[in-house]
């Protein structure tokens, strides 16, 4: 028990470290590079994650129609995303969202009741900007499936939108670490060889009492 607490909170630790120390890097920003596709089949793909902060700045809102945005990432072998950051500026309305699923697609319909396909979800609002939204959004609810953190490599699919009336700007912060595999089995590595040393000096404690 006290092994698996010490190695959670090594790589917590370690996590907070390396994304406190990320530059800001702008890979998407609809004001410079067009809209986010509003089809969760055909979402807009924003290609591999780097190491670090990876930004996207967006909006949505209804405007006359519900403006949703939709796009994948790639997280490369051997890199996790640690967290997202609701990023100063963001904006909402009654209703701000953000969902993600595994894969390259945003299977549910968008009149769907439940949650049930993705991995999680997060209502986000001016009073959690500078907060990680994915450590919310990894707690099932409503159907979704719930998920550890950090998340391990593959594509995923994110959805946003906000369906109340006007035009609400956004943006989050795509946090890639290494990924924390290697550290932690060191880490459990020494402990087990600390015991199995403690326990041979016991055994010979207990073998020859003088």
């Amino acid at each position: 028990m006290f092994i698996g607490q010490f190695l959670r909170s090594a790589l917590v630790a370690l996590t907070i470290a390396l994304a406190s120390n990320a530059s800001g890097v702008v890979i998407y920003n609809e004001a410079v590079n067009g809209d986010f596709s509003g089809n969760g089949l055909t979402p807009t793909a924003l290609g591999a994650l780097s190491l670090g902060s990876n930004q996207i700045f967006g909006s949505t809102g209804n405007a006359g129609g519900v403006d949703r945005d939709y796009f994948n990432v790639l997280i490369p072998d051997g890199y996790a995303l640690a967290s997202v950051i609701e990023l100063p500026g963001t904006q909402s309305g009654n209703l701000s969202f953000i969902g993600l699923e595994r894969g390259s697609q945003l299977t549910l319909p968008t009149n769907t009741t439940t949650a049930a396909g993705l991995l999680g979800w997060f209502h986000y609002s001016p009073a959690t900007i500078n907060t990680n939204v994915l450590a919310d959004m990894s707690i099932a609810s409503m159907g979704s499936s719930g998920f550890g953190l950090p998340i391990l490599s593959g594509i995923y699919t994110f959805w946003i939108q906000d369906t109340s009336p006007g035009t609400f700007a956004y943006g989050f912060d795509l946090q890639v670490v290494p990924e924390p595999a290697t550290g932690p089995l060191i880490l459990l590595g020494f402990a087990l060889s600390v015991m199995s040393i403690r326990r041979r000096v016991h055994l010979q404690r207990a073998n020859n009492p003088a």
